[in-house]
């Protein structure tokens, strides 16, 4: 029963961001006119979304990992290397 609670909890989260998205972008036009009437011309900054922050996360561990596979191929092709330059010193 605790699992049907926690997946309507999830859906129930994510139909209301996609409301608030959606009345954001209806409303757009209408927050324009206000700001320019107001004398601001650049919109507030919205907080960063969830969303945002995992892909900032994900690109962020994306790149480490690709910097961790550099430094590990550079390590075997070293250690190849001297493995090979070894094997050729022995008669």
């Amino acid at each position: 029963m605790n699992k049907h609670f926690h997946d309507s909890r999830y859906y129930l989260t994510r139909a209301a961001e996609h409301a608030r998205l959606g009345i954001a972008e209806t409303l757009a036009p209408v927050t324009d006119r206000i700001r320019d009437r107001l004398g601001r011309s650049e919109p507030e900054p919205e907080p960063e979304s969830e969303l945002d922050r995992l892909e900032t996360v994900r690109e962020e561990v994306a790149s480490q990992a690709r910097e961790a596979i550099g430094t590990a191929r550079e390590r075997v092709t070293a250690y190849r290397g001297e493995a090979s330059a070894t094997d050729e010193r022995k008669p």
